[in-house]
């Protein structure tokens, strides 16, 4: 059987073979954003229409959070530059592998210089089947091959309008479409519910031991909206302790008293393999706090006792590059996903609660999550060009101890959100991987796409 080879990959004779800017729409398919001197930083606005940059570029989606906003007048008069649902956005710059498809609610958004939009006639292509075609492993190193710059690489609307785009018929394309993108549906679901958990998790610890809502409730009377076993557990009203109001039997503590901070593996780079012990890094720790699971790197060198971390124990960063505090000081939950033992860098601290301390490790977790403390904790880093923070850091700051009937019930709460949280995260995680082994299959046609939908 005669083949049809790109530059990507192999597929089979029947495919058909154009260059990308022949399957778009005519003039307008392929674009570059505005210049600088059509849109400057100066330019954005708290309330408006979203303009995307790079950062906002995830794996086949538009990521929501942080998104500058432009006028009403300048969305006018930047029309020429709106988005609408079955673009792809492409970074022009950087990661020019990076590539964002347009979906419903996000329509007549802007996107900005340092990105392209390619917008495909949908008489010819399916954009969520290009979506997928351009994130198989092979065309994203073509694609970062053809791009110019030594050390900062860049796409333009030629080198695009030029990229050979093989493609079987529109039904077929429309049913692999179909089939990744139930996949991909899934994954993000199951992002967005851990999401709402986490935001659960963070809301009930703020309306406890940040808020005091229940303890002011009682103070005044009012129904506490918790359970009665639950509501018991508070106190009815407040007095001072160390110049502080808090509630009635809590009292004002330091956290170095009551958790023992640890620092990492100073590790050698020959002793990171594909196989070894499970090493949670500097790159485990999402910016704002939580795990990250791409992170992880695998050891096989020597290590020491102290440096053993367990699936639930806290590790927090000590490490950033720059002044941003974007990093720095924030924590995550080891999870049970990568196996009952791991290693941990001197990136992080590893924070456990003392022997007899009646914190645990969700409520350390999230009482490094607040605002005052978190401000404590970032007071105690320095540096020139690496930021970095001292055990002190963690030991000195100061805040309200509640009792720990209410601590070990704020666990009970929370501890199976997350244990829900994981089982989500390893469910994505092995659709993830279904997704992209049925990818290359599916293009390529090893599988049929009708022994899938029959």
């Amino acid at each position: 059987m005669r083949i049809i080879e790109t530059p990507y990959g192999l597929y089979p004779e029947h495919y058909h073979l154009d260059r990308l800017e022949d399957l778009c729409v005519k003039k307008i398919g392929i674009q570059t954003g505005p210049f600088g001197s059509q849109l400057h930083n100066s330019d954005y606005v708290s309330i408006g229409t979203p303009i995307l940059t790079v950062e906002h570029l995830g794996e086949n989606r538009i990521l929501h959070e942080n998104i500058p906003r432009v006028t009403d007048e300048d969305r006018q008069r930047l029309s020429r530059y709106s988005i609408k649902k079955g673009d792809i956005i492409f970074s022009r710059v950087g990661s020019v592998d990076r590539r964002a498809l347009v979906r419903e609610g996000e329509e007549d958004w802007l996107f900005s210089g340092r990105c392209l939009r390619v917008r495909p006639d949908p008489d010819k292509l399916d954009s969520v089947f290009l979506s997928y075609l351009m994130g198989l492993p092979s065309f994203k190193e073509y694609i970062r091959k053809i791009a110019v710059g030594a050390t900062m690489p860049s796409i333009n609307t030629e080198i695009l309008s030029d990229i050979p785009i093989c493609y079987p018929s529109l039904p077929t394309q429309h049913a692999i479409a179909r089939i990744l993108g139930s996949l991909d549906d899934k994954i993000e679901l199951n992002r967005q519910m851990n999401e709402t958990l986490e935001a659960m998790a963070r809301a009930i610890f703020k309306s406890w031991f940040v808020d005091f809502d229940p303890v002011r409730a009682k103070a005044e009377r009012r129904n506490t909206g918790l359970p009665p076993e639950v509501a018991v557990l508070f106190p009815d009203g407040f007095e001072e302790s160390e110049g502080r109001e808090v509630p009635k039997g809590w009292g004002v503590a330091t956290l170095g008293d009551y958790i023992e901070p640890g620092k990492g593996l100073s590790y050698k780079g020959e002793g990171l393999c594909n196989d070894g012990i499970p090493l949670h890094n500097l790159n485990s720790v999402l910016e704002g706090g939580g795990y990250k699971y791409p992170g992880i790197k695998f050891y096989n060198g020597e290590y020491q006792e102290r440096h053993i971390i367990l699936p639930g124990d806290v590790i927090v960063t000590n490490t950033e590059q720059g002044f941003d505090f974007l990093l720095i000081g924030y924590p995550a939950i080891v999870p049970k996903y990568f196996g009952e033992m791991g290693l941990f860098t001197h990136h992080l601290f590893r924070v456990r609660p003392k022997r007899q301390s009646p914190l645990t490790n969700h409520f350390i977790y999230h009482l490094l999550m607040a605002p005052l403390i978190r401000d404590q904790v970032i007071g105690c880093t320095n540096g020139t060009t690496v930021n970095m923070m001292y055990v002190d850091g963690l030991k000195t700051p100061t805040f309200i101890l509640p009792s720990g009937e209410i601590i070990q019930m704020f666990e009970k709460i929370v501890s199976p959100m997350f244990e829900i949280m994981e089982n989500y995260e390893q469910q994505s995680r092995n659709l993830t991987q279904i997704r992209d082994a049925l990818l290359p299959k599916l293009m390529s046609r090893e599988i049929q796409v009708d022994n899938i939908t029959s």
